[in-house]
């Protein structure tokens, strides 16, 4: 079978890049600070739990017998985040308007989905 149309060949990098990016919440939990909607309380500990999933995510689905529950919590994961990413844009487009970085942002709302679809193609 082709790798690039072997699901279990998308399971490895979507690990990995859950993983990075949870990693990522711990060695720099300030960034992820500053994009949460100020809504939520105690961003600190919102950040380190999120990272601490995603790492979770990320290994679970590389692993047969937890890919599938790996798959939702990682799909339910990128809903919950869903708002940081508006806030991200929110707040960066106030600040400088539309530049190519705000631009960018726009363009990873939709992308947030393409994500959750690959998640789930590979995953379950």
């Amino acid at each position: 079978m082709d790798t690039l149309l072997d699901p279990e060949f998308h399971r490895y990098m979507i690990g990995s890049l859950f993983i990075l990016a949870g990693v990522l919440h711990f060695l720099k939990p300030q960034f992820f600070m500053r994009i949460m909607p100020g809504y939520l309380p105690w961003h600190k500990p919102l950040v380190l739990i999120s990272g601490f999933f995603e790492i979770a995510g990320g290994v679970g689905i590389m692993i047969p017998s937890f890919q599938a529950i790996a798959a939702w919590g990682l799909i339910l994961l990128l809903l919950a985040v869903f708002p940081a990413n508006i806030e991200m844009l929110r707040k960066y487009y106030r600040k400088d308007g539309l530049t190519l970085f705000t631009w960018g942002l726009i363009a990873r709302l939709p992308l947030q989905f393409a994500l959750i679809g690959w998640v789930y193609w590979a995953g379950l």
